[in-house]
């Protein structure tokens, strides 16, 4: 058995292995997760990779086209690091609503850090729950 051949049989157990994986270990691997494809069933929890980030699934659905986890956040949610500071995204529902101590760029990368004074909180930066944490 050549080197492709037993690694394309221990794949499956790889992406098996992986879904035990912490987030903070997955980010560092994203690669050995299966990479986000349509015509797929997806259920909650799963994480895959797209353009280089990991997403976790956050709705049962059957994937799209126009359903990349980049442009669909009620099925998605961005997998980031312990301690990562994400860019402010509009939540569109329980499941990606900003908690206590969540720290975000507003409007855009490297713009004004806030953090949330509220839970459940899906309002913009300016609007409800914010207060400035670092200003760039």
């Amino acid at each position: 058995m050549t080197p492709q051949e037993k690694a394309r049989q221990l794949r499956p157990l790889i992406v098996k292995a992986s879904a035990n994986l912490s987030d903070e270990d997955a980010i560092e691997a994203v690669e050995l997760f299966d990479q986000w494809k349509t015509d797929t069933e997806y259920v909650p929890d799963i994480r895959v990779g797209h353009n280089g980030k990991l997403y976790r699934c956050v709705q049962a659905h059957t994937s799209q086209a126009d359903w990349a986890p980049d442009a669909t956040p009620a099925l998605w949610t961005e997998v980031a690091a312990p301690g990562e500071i994400l860019v402010w995204k509009q939540p569109t529902g329980a499941h990606d609503a900003y908690q206590t101590g969540d720290k975000v760029y507003y409007p855009d990368i490297g713009d004004t850090i806030y953090i949330c004074t509220a839970d459940n909180n899906i309002y913009a930066p300016g609007v409800y729950g914010w207060e400035i944490y670092k200003e760039n």
